[in-house]
């Protein structure tokens, strides 16, 4: 226990045992709203657990809001072609091609925070099966990793880039 906490106080977050049985964490974040796990825990110490993990993620710089990862794909894609700088017309007709086309219809509606690398390894097969020729697919990913780096290390709505698909 840390020095000056009251006893069955924790130093960081907050743990409730709710009706249920089940434990629900919670925790202030860095911008002074409480923040809670999103799911609760069979027991006590996996919510101990993912709040010193949360704490952790703090301390480093590497925690991200999670609200701000609700943002749909196809939203944040559409505002990325928008505010990226010196891009030309022909560039910026191509991306927004390409988003509508390729990546809109299979991933466009899913939030950020929800996306996975598995998800887009399977929406690239998905793509080459139905026909999509390999030039094509290739630049709708390399469009949908260049998006989701931006993500990742100028917005900081994401930790990893998940558009970590070998070899595509």
């Amino acid at each position: 226990m840390a020095k000056g906490n009251k006893p069955g106080h924790r130093r960081f977050g907050n743990i409730r045992k709710l009706p249920s049985g089940r434990y629900q964490a919670s925790y202030i974040a860095p911008d002074g709203q409480r923040r809670y796990a999103p799911e609760t825990f069979a027991r006590k110490s996996d919510a101990e657990r993912w709040l010193t993990l949360t704490e952790a993620q703090i301390y480093s710089g590497e925690w991200v809001d999670p609200e701000r990862g609700k943002v749909k794909l196809g939203d944040y894609a559409t505002k990325w072609i928008e505010q990226r700088p010196g891009l030309r017309p022909r560039t910026v007709e191509l991306y927004a091609w390409l988003l509508k086309r390729y990546i809109d219809p299979h991933l466009g509606g899913v939030s950020l925070g929800k996306l996975s690398t598995s998800m887009i390894r399977e929406w690239r097969t998905a793509l080459l099966d139905s026909g999509v020729s390999a030039t094509m697919a290739a630049k709708a990913y390399r469009l949908l990793r260049a998006v989701l780096m931006t993500a990742v290390d100028e917005d900081k709505i994401l930790t990893r880039n998940p558009g970590r698909v070998h070899r595509a």
